[in-house]
């Protein structure tokens, strides 16, 4: 019995999604042949190509360029010499960013502005629903009925047409009696469907299963069978135990299957072991972003990604999605164990980077694995979310900091704070300051999340929040930030009882939430201030300036 897991199109670019690495540990720690496969990437490299984009000339140096394979192109990617003219960029924005010495981090910002104008020309000339990591997102965000999802397989491209290729090849090379599709995010949702159509056609002896996060949090309530007319098992929370029982033939767990479109809760403790066997690191591409620090970490270089703990050690805000298992089941692993993992894929990849991909890091724990780490004289990086707890002191930043933590993004969501204790945040504004000032203090770069929107904050208390954030910005105390929309969801406290009876997709819930104010160009607002405040802009014009035309 052979297990191939392939990651479809399109996730992250820089580095694999870890839903394979994690299976594929589990199961060849079991004793089964198992190997996976990252579509993603290879489509990626397959479409960024001057035999797939022709008259695109230049465009596989560039790739090579950015897989860090061929440094020395930079200068003429700087010089204009390189890629075509049509390529747009500011020199003075490019001064201002890397002066006259940066020539590495212009040339990969250029050709990050490259790629990002051909996927923009791929969707005039070949789909419209073309992007580099969300690939058709707009249909799956949609799909309240499978009909929607049914159309979409059927379209054919080049683009679909060099996926099947590509799975084509692999499957014929590794001869697989079971095949797992990991669906993250909506916009692989099609992709996947459409390699799993091509496997129910051609290798119809194949048995296929398909899991992550889209269909935990969007298919829990399914009841439209004709899914099964592509898989034969939807696989619910952690992948590992109901992978296992397929495998071995046993009852199965957190599985629907066409003749059993439900499923019982039942946990099994799997210690988390990432093999990244099979995953060759210089394929992936590093892309340089501009607006956002703390997206131009998570875009450039290869992260090997990990977890720390199962579940969130909070996992009580209001808004977020608490009754699902990967947040309100909390087992943290040891310090020694992880560290332990951190080696051995050291060992696996050549990287010594580290995203912990975790909901939230416990201060506690974070201690022991920067012990740990400087116990054995490790040298590495990493970075990862953190609640903005009053247990990071001075003392805990300066110590990871010490141990390779570059980088640290938390949750100071609506940042008001009569708002935060509605929403059960468990921190005030005060503390997540005084977290940010001393991990910014030891050389920790701090991003924050923020959103907008929640139903019962007013305008001014949305123009305070702002002004939360950019004294943090003057003061130095964060260098990133971003703001979301807030949403409500069927698996939060604030969705309960609002869930829909949709045939297909369940997670959204979409009532009109109804405001006194232009929702739309507050946000427009709160974007625009805040990319100013990471440029070192504007933090000495009051909030309400920033709101004019809008209130």
């Amino acid at each position: 019995m052979k297990i191939l897991l392939i990651t479809p199109p399109f996730v992250q670019l820089n580095c694999p999604y870890p839903a394979t690495t994690q299976l594929t540990g589990a199961m060849r720690a079991h004793g089964y042949d198992c190997v996976q496969y990252d579509l993603s990437i290879e489509s990626a490299l397959g479409i960024f190509s001057e035999r797939f984009l022709a008259g695109e000339s230049g465009l596989d140096a560039v790739v090579r360029f950015l897989q860090g394979r061929d440094n020395t192109l930079a200068t003429r990617i700087t010089n204009g010499n390189l890629l075509p003219d049509s390529t747009v960029y500011s020199i003075e924005e490019l001064d201002w960013a890397f002066g006259s010495s940066g020539t590495l981090d212009r040339a990969k910002h250029i050709a990050t502005l490259y790629i990002k104008k051909l996927a923009a020309k791929i969707r005039d000339e070949i789909t419209p629903h073309f992007d580099i990591i969300r690939y058709g997102e707009q249909i799956a965000l949609a799909a309240a009925e499978f009909d929607e999802i049914i159309e979409a397989i059927k379209e054919t491209n080049r683009i679909t047409e060099l996926i099947i290729s590509l799975l084509r090849d692999k499957l014929h090379h590794e001869k697989p009696t079971i095949v797992g599709f990991t669906v993250p995010f909506p916009g692989c949702l099609i992709s996947a469907l459409q390699c799993a159509k091509y496997i129910k056609e051609n290798h119809p002896d194949i048995r296929i299963v398909m899991g992550g996060g889209y269909v935990n949090t969007e298919l829990r309530t399914i009841s439209d069978k004709r899914i099964f007319d592509y898989i034969d098992y939807l696989c619910f929370d952690d992948g590992e135990l109901p992978l296992l029982r397929i495998v071995q033939g046993g009852d199965l767990v957190r599985t629907m299957t066409r003749d059993k479109m439900s499923f019982e809760p039942c946990f099994e403790k799997f210690e988390p072991v990432p093999d990244f066997t099979g995953i060759d690191p210089s394929r992936y591409l590093s892309f340089a972003e501009l607006a956002n620090p703390m997206h131009r970490l998570w875009s450039d270089g290869f992260w090997n990604k990990i977890t720390a703990a199962h579940g969130c050690y909070w996992a009580k805000c209001l808004f977020c999605d608490t009754s699902l298992d990967y947040i309100c089941r909390y087992e943290p692993q040891s310090a020694a164990r992880i560290v332990d993992s951190m080696e051995r894929v050291m060992a696996q990849t050549g990287s010594s980077g580290f995203h912990f991909t975790d909901e939230a890091l416990p201060p506690k724990l974070l201690k022991e694995i920067a012990l740990e780490i400087i116990k054995r004289n490790l040298t590495l990086s990493y970075w990862g979310n953190i609640r903005f707890e009053k247990g990071y002191t001075t003392e805990l930043c300066e110590l990871l900091a010490q141990s390779g933590m570059v980088a640290a993004s938390g949750g100071l969501e609506v940042a008001s704070p009569r708002i935060l204790s509605l929403i059960n945040k468990g921190v005030t504004i005060e503390q997540a300051r005084t977290a940010a000032r001393n991990f910014t203090a030891a050389g920790i770069m701090v991003h924050t999340y923020l959103m907008y929107g929640f139903p019962e904050q007013t305008l001014q208390e949305t123009i305070d929040s702002l002004d939360v954030v950019r004294n943090m910005f003057a003061a130095g105390e964060v260098q990133s930030a971003f703001w979301h929309r807030f949403a409500r969801t069927v698996h939060s406290p604030l969705g309960e009882g609002c869930a829909q009876s949709n045939p297909f997709a369940n997670n959204a819930v979409h009532t009109q939430e109804e405001y006194e104010y232009d929702i739309e160009g507050v946000g427009i607002v709160l974007r625009t201030a805040t990319h100013n405040f990471m440029h070192g802009l504007g933090t000495e014009k009051s909030a309400h300036k920033w709101f004019r035309g809008v209130c």
